[in-house]
C-alpha cells in the first residue's frame, strides 16, 4: 500500500496567479511575524489538499533512502517534478532522538540551490508522542514565525522548509546574549493560541508514557536486568504528589514546547535570529514546567548536573522572559540513544532535589494561607 501525503498548494505559489514565479517557496523559514504572538484570536490554518500516492518501498539502506526522498519531493514540489536526478543532493541532517532528517537540494537551471527537510518520524514513537496534536499545532506555530514552514504530510513523517541555521549545544544556551534570546522567544511563543482544551496535558501524557514504559522488553539482559530494577510504582507515587502539589499553586498554563534542549534550538549568527524547532511534545501545560525543562537541559544528555544554570542565570532568563519587549541586557525509535541510562541519571537528580523542592513549594503555599 502506497503512502498518503497531503501538500499545501499556497506554499508552493510564490507569486500566485498567471506569470507568477513557480518556483517553491523553499528557503522561507516561516510566516512573518506581525502581531500574531500577542493575539489571542486562533491563526488560520494553510489548505492542505490533494492526497497523493507515493510509491511504498522498504527504506533501510542510505541510497533507497535518498532515492525514496528525492522521488517525495518531486512528486510535491511545484518546478521539481521534470528535473534530473543529477540535480538533486540528499543528506543526513543531525537531529534529534525520535526522529531522522534529511535535507533534500536542487540545483536550479540558474544555479541557485533551493532546499527543503523531510523529516521520518522513528518507528513506535507515536506510542510516545501525540501525532496529531503535533501537526494541528504545526501550522499555528509556523504562522506565527516558529519553526519551519510546513510544506507536505505523508504517512510518517513532514516535509518543511530548511532552515539555514546551526543548531546550539548546551555551553551555547548559558550564554548571556543567547539566554536571553531564548527567554524572549519563549515569552513570545507562550502567547499563541493553539485550538483545543486549555487546560495542562502534562499529567495525562506522564501517566500514559508510564503506562507504556512498564510494559518495556529488552532484548539484551544487562539492560533487562537494569530495567527491572526500576520501580514503577514508587515513580506513579511521585507523580500523583507532584500532581496534587501543582493543583495548589494555580501555576499559569500556556502552550508549551516542553522539549526546549539544545537540539531544537538554532541559530543563525549573521543574522542573528534564533530558531524553535520540534514541537513533538507541544501541548498547553505549566509555564514554569516549560521554563523549568529548558534548564535542566544545561546540563546535556550526559545529565551533568553541575551545569545547571545557577541563581543569577536564573534571574538573567526571568527578567528578558517578563521584559520581552525590551532590549536584551546581554544581547521508541531507531535513533541510537541509551534511554534506560539517561532515564537513571535524570530520575537520580529528581531524588537528590525532590525534597528541598517540595520544602520550597509548601512553604509558599503556607504563607499564602497565612496572608
Amino acid at each position: 500500500m502506497g503512502r498518503k501525503w497531503a501538500w499545501n498548494r499556497g506554499a508552493m505559489d510564490v507569486g500566485g496567479g498567471a506569470g507568477a514565479d513557480h518556483r517553491p517557496a523553499l528557503v522561507a523559514v516561516g510566516a512573518r511575524r506581525g502581531d500574531a504572538h500577542a493575539s489571542s484570536t486562533s491563526l488560520p490554518l494553510p489548505e492542505m489538499t490533494h492526497v497523493m500516492q507515493v510509491p511504498s518501498g522498504s527504506l533501510s539502506g542510505a541510497g533507497l533512502l535518498a532515492v525514496w526522498g528525492r522521488d517525495l519531493c518531486k512528486e510535491l514540489m511545484k518546478g521539481w517534478s521534470s528535473l534530473d536526478g543529477s540535480c538533486f543532493s540528499i543528506e543526513t541532517v543531525s537531529g534529534g532522538i525520535t526522529n531522522l532528517l534529511l535535507k533534500v537540494s536542487v540545483k536550479e537551471g540558474d544555479g541557485s540551490e533551493s532546499s527543503v527537510t523531510v523529516r521520518l518520524y522513528g518507528p513506535n514513537t507515536d506510542l510516545v508522542i501525540d501525532r496529531k496534536r503535533e501537526l494541528l499545532a504545526i501550522p499555528y506555530l509556523s504562522a506565527a514565525g516558529f519553526g519551519a514552514r510546513l510544506l507536505g504530510i505523508f504517512e510518517n513523517g513532514v516535509v518543511q522548509s530548511f532552515i539555514n541555521a546551526r543548531t546550539l549545544t548546551p555551553s551555547d544556551m548559558k550564554e548571556p546574549k543567547i539566554a536571553a534570546t531564548i527567554a524572549k522567544e519563549l515569552h513570545k511563543f507562550h502567547q499563541i493560541d493553539i485550538p483545543g482544551l486549555k487546560e495542562p496535558e502534562l499529567w495525562n501524557d506522564i501517566f500514559k508514557f508510564l503506562k507504556k514504559a512498564s510494559l518495556l522488553k529488552f532484548e539484551d539482559n544487562g539492560k533487562q536486568k537494569q530495567y527491572e530494577t526500576i520501580s514503577f510504582s514508587e515513580i506513579q507515587d511521585e507523580i500523583k504528589e507532584l500532581k496534587d502539589l501543582a493543583d495548589l499553586l494555580d501555576a499559569p498554563v500556556v502552550y508549551a514546547h516542553n522539549d526546549l534542549l539544545s537540539g531544537n534550538l538554532m541559530l543563525n549568527d549573521l543574522e542573528d535570529k534564533l530558531y524553535f524547532i520540534d514541537f513533538e511534545y507541544g501541548s498547553y501545560s505549566y509555564r514554569g514546567y516549560d521554563i523549568a525543562n529548558h534548564f535542566n537541559e544545561y546540563a546535556g544528555f550526559d545529565c551533568v548536573y553541575d551545569l545547571y544554570p545557577d541563581k543569577d542565570a536564573q534571574y538573567h532568563f526571568f527578567r528578558n522572559y517578563l521584559h520581552a519587549d525590551k532590549p536584551s541586557e546581554a544581547k521508541v525509535s531507531p535513533i541510537d540513544f541509551d534511554y534506560l541510562g539517561y532515564f537513571f541519571l535524570r530520575y537520580g537528580e529528581y531524588k537528590k532535589q525532590r525534597d528541598s523542592c517540595l520544602s520550597l513549594a509548601q512553604s509558599f503555599l503556607s504563607e499564602m494561607r497565612n496572608g
